[in-house]
């Protein structure tokens, strides 16, 4: 039985992580049915600020599917039939299916298992039939690998096997664009039942970038210093930290920018922990962070010759523009150093430059390493790998303007599905 209109977009999440697609979704007005992690920490995180009594935000979870950790693959296994009855009642499937081998951040591997999860997620869209799908992945998603590989990229793969249903759209978005204090592109792939729109609905999401912009308070760029000066040492001090005494954490004080007041909203901010530096790790740092001011080498990688100054193998390093938005954080804490303090960022520095709100807490591990970076995705890992939610709060609102027939008379429908039909009829013949 078709739902009445005046019922909310439904949306499901899969390859959730620690929910930043979810949450940006959940605060544009959507309803999040239930989502789909299989990691621990990441699940944990989620859990605890989407799924917990007196959660801001919280998803309509359904009786049949236990609020705990999941692999897609256990899903469709175990539960097929009760996503047979989700046939028409899911408005929307999202998700990003894990990016570390198309990264060019990380080793490209074109047989990477991870790499094939996203037919499972196709398999998902196959049954539950939504209306609309929203894949977010990194660039280098978008890429061809090596000729020796014979393999094309992978979002040519899924804009062919989603094309067969629905209109494909693509684009690779500035995500500081969206009020979000960091230099992050990233690939979108969004797939809507023909008809839905005439035009580009990317295009539709820049044009309202302005007037979202507005609603939040928020004028570009949004700099790193005007994310997370109220977290510098120097305004509050420290304190012993409340997980682990054997730490420090930032003692916080107050939002000073409109950015920073949008993200408190009079919460407590979690996930102040500091490394621990010793005095002559420290001493470096201090150096470094000097020196790439005095070259003009912040945001982008430190100096040969700094490298070589101290005997650093590490080419990853650089140092925050307290003037720019930060360039894109990584699941490495030591990738990026302060732009006046000589530390690197806490999980909640990173958090505000993802644009995670004070109130989300992170939960598991704060880091990893050996083996255990490849199936554990620990605090620091989680926020590099979210969607930031203000691009999920400002696609959320477009999907319901969208849904509901927004920019579209239902006779435009009508012959813009019957074009669409047509050119499909060409192309196959």
């Amino acid at each position: 039985m078709p739902r009445k209109s005046k019922e909310k977009i439904v949306f499901a999440d899969v390859f959730a992580g620690c929910g930043g697609l979810s949450l940006g979704l959940l605060q544009a007005g959507l309803e999040g049915r239930f989502a789909i992690e299989r990691d621990k920490f990441a699940f944990a995180t989620l859990r605890a600020n989407l799924l917990s009594r007196g959660s801001k935000f919280k998803f309509a979870w359904p009786k049949w599917l236990p609020k705990e950790p999941i692999a897609i693959g256990t899903l469709l296994r175990s539960y097929k039939s009760q996503l047979e009855l989700l046939e028409g009642e899911i408005d929307i499937l999202v998700g990003g299916p894990p990016c570390q081998g198309f990264s060019y951040a990380g080793r490209r591997k074109h047989n990477d298992p991870r790499n094939k999860l996203f037919q499972e997620y196709l398999r998902v869209v196959d049954i539950i039939q939504p209306k609309a799908v929203l894949i977010e992945n990194v660039r280098g998603f978008t890429a061809d690998f090596d000729v020796a590989s014979g393999v094309t990229n992978y979002s040519h793969k899924l804009r062919q096997k989603l094309s067969t249903q629905y209109d494909v759209f693509e684009a690779l978005l500035d995500l500081s664009q969206f009020g979000v204090p960091q230099l992050r592109t990233r690939y979108f792939l969004l797939a809507l039942r023909p008809g839905t729109c005439l035009e580009n609905p990317f295009d539709l999401l820049r044009e309202r970038l302005p007037s979202f912009l507005r609603s939040i308070g928020l004028k570009l760029p949004v700099t790193s210093s005007a994310a997370i000066c109220d977290l510098e040492i120097s305004q509050g001090g420290k304190r012993p930290s409340s997980e682990n005494l054997n730490f420090k954490e930032i003692k916080y004080t107050k939002p000073l920018t409109s950015f920073q007041k949008l993200m408190n909203d009079n919460a407590v901010p979690t996930d102040l922990r500091l490394a621990r530096h010793s005095d002559e790790i420290s001493k470096r740092f201090k150096e470094i962070i000097y020196l790439s001011h005095a070259e003009g080498r912040l945001n982008t990688t430190i100096s040969d010759d700094t490298r070589r100054r101290y005997g650093l193998r590490k080419r990853a390093l650089r140092v925050l523009d307290p003037d720019r938005p930060a360039p894109t954080i990584t699941s490495m804490p030591d990738d990026l150093l302060h732009y006046s303090e000589p530390r690197t960022l806490t999980v909640r520095e990173n958090a505000r430059l993802q644009g995670f709100p004070d109130w989300f807490c992170f939960k598991g591990k704060y880091t990893t390493g050996g083996h255990l970076r490849r199936i554990e995705v620990p605090r620091f890992t989680q926020v590099a790998n979210a969607v930031p939610p203000l691009v999920a709060k400002a696609m959320g609102e477009l999907l319901i303007d969208l849904l509901n027939g927004g920019r579209r008379s239902r006779r435009d429908r009508s012959l813009f599905g019957l074009q669409r039909e047509k050119q499909r009829a060409e192309i196959t013949a």
